[in-house]
């Protein structure tokens, strides 16, 4: 039996080719094509289907015949577009990927140390962590709180979505904010679908509120990137990205601290 990476890479793969025709932008399908397609090819289904588009979303690559099918400079994604319905489409930002250039900042360590004991080093680490250390405030410059983890709700033309947490936020105007968040521990990666869903969520259940998705990224151990997205005239773009190290006191020195008061915006 094939292991799972490459039952999911044939299983993806005959589906695409059964409904791409050349020259499209989108490919439609369902999760039924999924059972069917495994019965066709002899393959054997996870138990939680939904693994299988999940995997290509934030884990691996699509197949070699499926990306070659993508113009120059765009990529295949798969995006949900109802109740168990998807479609491939074409995107410019498939992945979010930390900028390896970019300057850190040190931040004094506040995770209770009986949470850095027993963490897992996954998501559920890595929200801790935002949490404990007040880093959405910090990265957007609003008062945040924790509204809920886990969210999962669904959404008009998408169907069900899910978000890691949601932060709902006030700043020195009164203005009232809404910061769904994204986090990928481990060998996971950042997709920009689940940046255009939680834009969907906000629009949803929040549209009242400004919405700014947050995504936030383990770059190392203690190394966190985080990024902001906005909707422009071109789609969604990355509105900022910074770098945080989580350290010891003894570890963030006078000359740093003195180093950061100069990058300080005059008002």
């Amino acid at each position: 039996m094939a292991d799972g990476k490459n039952r999911y890479a044939r299983l993806i793969e005959k589906i695409f080719d059964q409904h791409y025709r050349e020259g499209a932008e989108e490919v439609a399908f369902e999760r039924d094509d999924l059972v069917e397609t495994a019965k066709k090819l002899g393959v054997r289904l996870p138990k939680n289907l939904g693994d299988i588009v999940y995997s290509f979303r934030y884990r691996t690559n699509l197949p070699t015949s499926v990306r070659r099918r993508a113009p120059a400079g765009l990529e295949w994604v798969i995006r949900p577009i109802g109740q168990a319905k998807y479609k491939f489409s074409l995107a410019s930002m498939p992945r979010i990927i930390p900028n390896s250039l970019l300057v850190e900042t040190k931040i004094l360590d506040a995770t209770p140390g009986i949470i850095a004991r027993y963490a897992f080093g996954d998501e559920q680490e890595l929200l801790a962590k935002l949490r404990y250390n007040r880093l959405i405030d910090i990265f957007t410059g609003v008062t945040c709180y924790s509204l809920q983890n886990h969210l999962r709700t669904t959404v008009p033309d998408m169907g069900q979505v899910e978000t890691d947490e949601v932060y709902v936020g006030l700043d020195q105007y009164g203005v009232h904010y809404v910061f769904p968040v994204q986090a990928k521990g481990g060998t996971d990666r950042l997709g920009i679908v689940q940046i255009e869903q939680d834009f969907a969520l906000c629009a949803s259940k929040f549209p009242n509120l400004i919405c700014r998705p947050i995504a936030a990224q383990f770059m190392e151990d203690n190394l966190i990137a985080l990024f902001s997205f906005e909707k422009t005239e071109h789609g969604i773009a990355i509105g900022d990205e910074k770098h945080y190290r989580l350290v010891l006191p003894e570890h963030l020195t006078d000359e740093e601290l003195a180093a950061y008061r100069h990058r300080v915006k005059s008002p």
